[in-house]
């Protein structure tokens, strides 16, 4: 038996490590982003994929990358989930940073990914891992606190009061305004999925780095609203915002097709 004292000090280390645990979406809104862009893959590319995870959806595959940080082996990729900015960059000087960048990071990792996976001769084994990793690390970016600042951990260390319950700023965004809407994965999925061909064609033609000057520019929004500590946000803050929650949800969807049916072509 475990001494009761042990027990309590291991619950109240989790208690204070969850908080500063970057998910980026959570288990939902992954699953959304997979299942827009599994409508939008080529015939080719969802073969291809469909031999990579078998019977496995892009959605139920997408929370991998987050579900395996219970295990220490995987801490390695524990950077490759975000890219963290300081304030008030334009988008010249992002996509200077990025030009130079090899730090490892979501920008780098989510390139490399791509120039593996269109290896021929990858192994079974890594051509999974790979492609777990490239559909969560897409949905990451998206979320605009995945390009927050580091002294804050994209919000990580920001408090809010989401109605009465004490969450931080990434919290907020990985999942509370998400469950706010009361909808399943594919229930979301259908109610914001609305594009024409001639926007998703725009939207995939956008390179990465463009992605994350978007998620910047939003965070930067984000940010510039908490002017409190344990600033109260309810219905009017969801009010505000998911247009652009779902707005990055679809494109997150949709770039993610994009860049599928580019490595699989």
């Amino acid at each position: 038996m475990i001494p009761t004292s042990i027990k309590k000090l291991a619950w109240i280390g989790i208690f204070f490590y969850l908080p500063f645990v970057s998910m980026a979406w959570g288990v939902e809104g992954h699953r959304i982003v997979g299942e827009i862009a599994d409508g939008y893959l080529t015939k080719k590319a969802k073969k291809e994929i469909i031999k990579i995870l078998g019977t496995e959806s892009i959605a139920m595959a997408s929370n991998w990358a987050d579900f395996v940080k219970s295990d220490s082996s995987y801490n390695y990729l524990s950077n490759w989930h975000y890219i963290n900015f300081k304030s008030g960059l334009s988008a010249n000087e992002i996509q200077a940073y990025l030009n130079k960048d090899t730090a490892t990071d979501a920008y780098t990792k989510i390139n490399f990914l791509v120039v593996e996976l269109k290896k021929k001769e990858l192994s079974p084994e890594k051509k999974t891992l790979y492609l777990r990793l490239l559909v969560h690390l897409v949905g990451d970016i998206h979320q605009p606190m995945h390009t927050g600042r580091l002294e804050d951990l994209g919000g990580n260390k920001i408090r809010v009061l989401w109605f009465n319950d004490s969450k931080n700023l990434h919290q907020l965004w990985d999942d509370q305004l998400i469950q706010f809407q009361q909808l399943s994965y594919t229930e979301y999925a259908r109610a914001i999925n609305h594009t024409t061909p001639q926007q998703r064609n725009e939207w995939q033609q956008e390179p990465v780095s463009k992605w994350i000057y978007e998620s910047y520019q939003l965070a930067e929004k984000i940010y510039s609203e908490i002017t409190l500590p344990n600033q109260k946000l309810d219905y009017k803050y969801n009010f505000n915002y998911v247009e652009i929650l779902n707005r990055q949800l679809l494109k997150g969807g949709v770039h993610l097709a994009g860049l599928l049916n580019e490595i699989f072509k």
